[in-house]
């Protein structure tokens, strides 16, 4: 497995993290003690404040879980991935995006840039 797919596989665990004890645990594993996390809705750094960033899509989302849509590529510590959230119920996937990350050396992410590519409609 590359440095790049073994963080994304990282990153997906943690934004499917069950509860708040799992949740912690897998922040702590994918992202850098400093790590950042923006997108057009949260601009956050840190373990704690991209934790509540991930509850907060529960809490708006509840009964979804995020996957990977198509194949992560990567170059120099950096790597881009699709994405969607999608029901467990009925495989809808109301939202998608896609991210680019930033690895240090032991392969934990040290940014994440986020894009939505796919929103509900209001």
């Amino acid at each position: 497995m590359s440095i790049y797919v073994a963080a994304v596989t990282r990153y997906f665990e943690a934004w499917n993290a069950a509860d708040a004890g799992a949740l912690a645990k897998a922040v702590s594993v994918a992202w850098s003690e400093d790590g950042t996390y923006t997108d057009p809705l949260a601009d956050v750094r840190g373990h704690e404040e991209i934790a509540a960033v991930i509850r907060g899509a529960h809490e708006q989302f509840p009964g979804f879980e995020f996957r990977l849509a198509g194949d992560v590529d990567g170059n120099h510590h950096i790597a881009r991935f699709g994405w969607e959230l999608v029901s467990t119920a009925d495989g809808s996937a109301p939202v998608a995006g896609s991210d680019v990350v930033t690895l240090d050396e032991d392969g934990r992410i040290t940014s994440v840039l986020g894009f939505l590519d796919r929103i509900p409609q209001a």
